[in-house]
């Protein structure tokens, strides 16, 4: 439902239905969400670095807020003046405002010309968990999880979310696995701010099956070695709002509200659906940018099948990775939700996980068997903690692609709208990591000195090509000084190769360290180094004289180690020699050294020290510059 050029009628709709037409009487609220014109494209943000992607674009979101809610909230605080607005909720992770409205108020938000559309607040039921009375079936062997715990692979150091009812975090099973902190708990309704609490056991049951242990006596979850967080976008009485909802999302790309600082979750599950059929976009934005920055959103298949077309809004979205439910047999489950999508350019269900007979945590410390597509989709949010796991900083289609390559074939041969690519297998998805065309990239020096006066700066990009990897890898680099130009040469290269990266920067560049970010990519696929460009007034050598020391065992010799400069650098310098041979003892005086300055090096040998001539080499070190000069030993 849209009500952009159709608010006037709604309002005067509301009043006829309530009798209030010209009546002096308040009028009932409603809750609307504001979405104005100017949205992010997520994949504008094109920073290659996973990291520094996601802080990017979180703050060009925030800025686009910022910026244009500007007029709209001083409308809003002044409709709230004369009592037609009672409560306000800006949105950054799509630009909206959602608001408590009455419907007089809405022509005036329609008619800014910044504001898109307006749209109703709706409410989203809570996934019911449906218990079953079945043997538990072998799911996580189905699925091959203990294949890559043989491996050593059991999610360690991967965070994964849930989007739902809560999580009993009291339970034997989820209590250690815990992230803990302010930052690793959200309920945008507000019930339960102090910690994690779920009153229906849905949430307790998803979060089980990803990263449960063996407490009960069998393990149940798929990544046991994981940590988990969570948003409770269901209040008490099993209800949400898509305001809330875009709040939960919005946490996931930040939780502690600091965008330079990296505690996003590498996974998230969703194990809920709209309540209504068709093509909702509502999700669209939130979904494109949990992508974007590399987290890939699972979403339930839902259980309306087997009627075609029975997926719901988000799941049926192009940016949701959907799963629906199979049995023990590989058999989908007649409720499983089943495409055609309604959404054009989406597959869902993109694949099938267990979700018949299924054990797993519930309330209380318990446990319980259920059944549903909300089962489904958490062995398929375990199964990436496992992925990521071994292979960090995949992008999310590096992860769907591993998942869809790796799936067991059900029904006809290739994709349908029952079982999508099919079954999940996690092993066949790490397998085919394994040996899937890929490549590296590496850049040297890690650090170059340019002075303030203005100059070059090169570095060399070497391509590495793994399981026969042959595609084209264009360079492109990020984090430039303002003014500064890259030049590439070749700007591509075929397969493994190398390329010479040259960086010029203009007279006045403000001096510092810029972090440079240096990729190549071949279509979607992206790997990226960082080196570091220097801006600074000047820069040391190092000279030794003599070059050649000489020395009787037992005895010493000393030589004279010179830091000239150059571009009026000035600062203090840290030697360290290296290549000694036993029983040899070294002293540099004064360590570290003024530059420009001297510092005289003494070697002292002893009576066991091996005869011989020795490489040795002297290394200064100041802040990102480091330089280093060969010298010679001989022990007579």
């Amino acid at each position: 439902m849209r009500w952009k050029g159709a608010v006037a009628g709604l309002a005067v709709a509301v009043a006829a239905a309530t009798g209030q037409a010209g009546a002096v009487r308040p009028e009932p609220m409603i809750r609307a969400i504001v979405v104005l014109d100017d949205q992010v494209d997520p994949g504008s943000v094109r920073e290659p670095d996973h990291d520094l992607r996601r802080a990017a674009l979180e703050r060009e979101l925030r800025a686009r807020a910022s910026a244009g809610q500007r007029e709209l909230l001083e409308l809003l605080r002044a409709l709230r003046s004369r009592g037609l607005v009672s409560a306000v909720r800006p949105l950054w992770i799509v630009n909206a405002v959602a608001v408590t409205a009455a419907p007089s108020a809405l022509p005036e938000l329609a008619a800014l010309p910044e504001v898109g559309e307006i749209r109703p607040d709706l409410a989203v039921p809570a996934p019911r968990l449906v218990k079953s009375a079945g043997q538990a079936e072998p799911n996580l062997a189905l699925v091959n999880a203990p294949g890559l715990w043989s491996l050593g692979h059991r999610g360690r150091g991967v965070v994964v979310a849930s989007l739902d009812t809560g999580v009993d975090v009291t339970h034997p099973d989820l209590a250690s696995r815990y992230r803990g902190g302010a930052n690793s708990w959200y309920d945008p309704n507000g019930e339960h701010p102090g910690g994690p609490v779920d009153v229906s056991g849905h949430g307790t049951a998803t979060m089980g099956i990803m990263v449960g242990g063996d407490a009960g006596g069998t393990a149940v979850g798929v990544a046991p070695d994981a940590t988990w967080i969570a948003a409770k976008i269901f209040n008490d009485r099993g209800v949400a709002t898509l305001s809330g909802v875009h709040l939960a999302m919005q946490w996931l790309l930040d939780p502690d509200g600091d965008p330079e600082t990296d505690d996003a979750p590498d996974v998230v599950n969703n194990s809920w659906t709209g309540g209504e059929g068709g093509c909702d976009l509502e999700f669209q934005p939130d979904l494109g940018a949990l992508r974007a920055v590399g987290i890939l959103p699972v979403f339930a298949a839902g259980n309306q099948g087997p009627l075609a077309g029975s997926v719901r809004s988000p799941a049926d979205n192009p940016e949701a990775f959907t799963v629906g439910a199979t049995d023990a047999a590989d058999a989908v489950d007649p409720s499983s939700g089943r495409g055609p999508s309604a959404c054009a350019g989406a597959i869902a269900p993109r694949m099938v996980a267990p979700g018949v007979d299924v054990r797993t945590t519930d309330l209380y410390g318990l446990y319980t068997t259920a059944s549903g597509t909300s089962l489904a989709a958490p062995h398929v949010a375990g199964a990436l903690a496992l992925l990521l796991g071994a292979y960090p900083g995949l992008d999310a289609g590096r992860q769907e692609a591993a998942l869809l390559h790796g799936a067991l074939d059900l029904g006809v041969p290739g994709q349908d709208d029952e079982s999508g690519y099919g079954r999940l297998d996690v092993l066949a998805a790490h397998r085919w990591l394994a040996t899937a065309p890929d490549f590296t990239v590496a850049a040297t020096p890690g650090s170059r000195l340019v002075t303030t006066g203005g100059g070059t700066a090169r570095y060399t990009v070497t391509v590495g090509a793994m399981n026969g990897f042959a595609g084209p890898v264009a360079f492109s680099v990020w984090g430039l000084p303002p003014g500064a130009d890259a030049t590439w040469e070749p700007p591509e290269v075929t397969g493994a190769g190398g390329s010479r990266l040259t960086v010029s920067i203009p007279g006045g560049t403000a001096p510092g360290a810029y972090p440079l970010t240096i990729s190549g990519s071949d279509g979607p696929l992206t790997h990226s180094v960082q080196v570091t460009l220097v801006v600074g007034a000047g820069d040391f050598a190092l000279t030794v004289s003599p070059p050649v020391l000489s020395a009787a065992r037992g005895g010493s010799a000393v030589s004279t180690v010179s830091l000239p400069v150059s571009g009026g650098f000035a600062g203090n310098v840290t030697l360290k020699v290296t290549g000694l041979p036993m029983g040899t003892m070294v002293s540099l005086s004064p360590n570290p050294a003024g530059a420009p300055g001297t510092s005289r090096l003494t070697v002292r040998t002893t009576s066991s020290t091996p005869r011989g001539t020795f490489a040795l080499r002297i290394t200064g070190t100041h802040g990102p510059l480091t330089h280093g000069v060969a010298i010679s030993l001989a022990v007579r």
